[in-house]
């Protein structure tokens, strides 16, 4: 009866499941260009270690030994290895599973049990006695209509987006170690800046007490030399206590207890000069990204989970089979009287529970909308970081271009005073003044160079830098423009490095 009954059963479950949904359309509308006007002058290949385009031994150093030793990377890819093994788990479900028993048993009945009672009053009970058995069972669960190859999928694409998230984490230690590195070297350069601003002011408040005392300048030049001196002095404890944090961060990135490798960068070395770098169509981030392809691996799973969900709709069919030997004598377990087998099939169906399956499945196509909605968001926020990344690099270098022309023209303004003052023509306080200037625009030409090599850092973490992709055909990028401002630093001055 049975057997007659299954076809029609099976019939009725495919008619009355709904169909499962397909995945929704994970397009994103992209331009064809960066506002910012950033072409592409770089490789696709040298993004993948693109901290050595700064040609800086330290930074270089500095980046890989994070990249080696950084705890939050290794967490990452602790992460990776749970999630392939519970890929591994959802697939061996579609497979038949086997297992072996073996037991040995000395029983003692009780005599006032129901069986004693029953047992003692036959000729001949024993109700001490073994019982031996081995055998092998085994069970399959038939996967018709797909709920285990959904499940399979979704784990797999867990797998992948997994490996992606930690490809992110390492991309952001990366960045942010190089991140540290120049803002320590930029710390060190405006410290030494600000040393020179300390001397300069010192002899200034020098001279200015000698005039004072001799009746040729006023007390108050004097007091505002002095002020000028302190401020000077008050600037800076911040700028070594923010070299300090930096090496502190450096030390946390590499895995290490702060204070670790300050030794390393203890001596003061020039910011390294920008690198070329330029983008390529924003559509390439779809590929580059880890965090994108980490957020396009979740909308697989979330689809796929759909799947394993509507296949509850269905029933479920499974095989199973024994076959072993059970005795109460060791000595006659493994004889024909002894055997024992089974065959059998069984079916579980949900039928009258189609409310909770309704419910499952809403549920998983609200996963599916919010992981699509995830996805386009940081493919979005992605082509923002490059956006401001390429503005800040472009408008940076501007401002340093600008500070260079600055400072060409006070230290030219400072050597005819100087050679004022050598012909009688002009005092020392007016030399002073013009090494003051001259300092403080070279202070300023530190911060602009730190801000456009960052934003370079900025630049490479947001196209996806720092871990290995097969590289975009040549294609698919763009021809740099004339009128792009990107590329490398060559006309930044020296002032700043002292």
């Amino acid at each position: 009866m049975i057997r007659r009954s299954l076809p029609l059963i099976l019939a009725c479950a495919v008619a009355a499941a709904p169909a499962a949904g397909r995945a929704a359309d994970a397009d994103v509308p992209l331009t064809s260009a960066y506002l910012s006007g950033a072409a592409s002058e770089t490789s696709s290949n040298a993004y993948d270690a693109w901290w050595d385009s700064f040609h800086d031994p330290g930074l270089s150093r500095v980046v890989r030994r994070a990249v080696a030793q950084n705890l939050d990377l290794q967490q990452a890819r602790a992460r990776v290895l749970q999630s392939r093994a519970a890929a591994r788990a959802a697939g061996a479900a579609l497979l038949p599973q086997a297992r072996l028993n073996a037991s040995a048993t000395d029983e003692r009945l009780s005599l006032r049990s129901p069986i004693g009672e029953i047992g003692r009053q036959l000729p001949g009970f024993a109700r001490a006695y073994d019982d031996y058995a081995v055998g092998a069972a085994a069970s399959w669960e038939i996967d018709l209509f797909g709920g285990l190859r959904k499940a399979r999928a979704a784990a797999r694409a867990d797998a992948q987006a997994a490996a992606r998230d930690a490809d992110a984490v390492r991309l952001s230690v990366a960045a942010e170690a190089a991140d540290a590195y120049l803002q320590v070297r930029a710390f060190q350069g405006r410290l030494a800046v600000a040393q020179r601003q300390l001397q300069v002011q010192q002899d200034l408040v020098e001279l200015l007490s000698r005039r004072v005392a001799e009746g040729v300048s006023p007390d108050r030049e004097l007091r505002q030399a002095r002020a000028a001196l302190d401020g000077v002095a008050a600037s800076i404890p911040p700028l070594t206590a923010g070299r300090d944090l930096q090496l502190n961060r450096l030390d946390l990135l590499m895995g290490a207890q702060a204070g670790t490798y300050r030794g390393e960068l203890a001596t003061p070395a020039p910011l390294p000069a920008l690198p070329a770098l330029g983008a390529d169509a924003p559509a390439d981030l779809l590929r580059r990204r880890p965090d994108i392809l980490a957020a396009e691996q979740r909308l697989v799973a979330a689809d796929a989970r759909i799947g394993a969900a509507v296949a509850d709709y269905y029933p479920r069919i499974s095989l199973s089979a024994l076959f072993g030997f059970e005795s109460l004598a060791a000595g006659k377990l493994f004889t024909g009287a002894a055997n024992q087998h089974a065959v059998g099939a069984g079916l579980g169906w949900r039928l009258f529970d189609f409310g909770r399956v309704d419910a499952e499945v809403a549920q998983a196509r609200g996963a599916k909308a919010e992981a699509l909605s995830a996805y386009r968001a940081a493919v979005y926020h992605a082509t923002a970081e490059v956006e401001d990344a390429f503005t800040q690099l472009g408008e940076q270098q501007l401002r340093a271009e600008a500070l260079s022309r600055q400072i060409d023209q006070l230290t030219a303004a400072r050597r005819q005073v100087q050679q004022a003052y050598e012909g009688g023509v002009a005092d020392l306080i007016e030399v002073r003044d013009a090494d003051r200037e001259l300092l403080a625009a070279s202070d300023q030409l530190v911060q602009a160079r730190s801000a456009a090599a960052r934003a370079a850092v900025s630049g490479f973490r947001a196209l996806g830098g720092g871990w290995a992709t097969e590289p975009a055909p040549a294609s698919d990028r763009l021809v740099p423009r004339p009128s792009a401002r990107l590329g490398p630093a060559s006309s930044l001055k020296e002032h700043s490095n002292g």
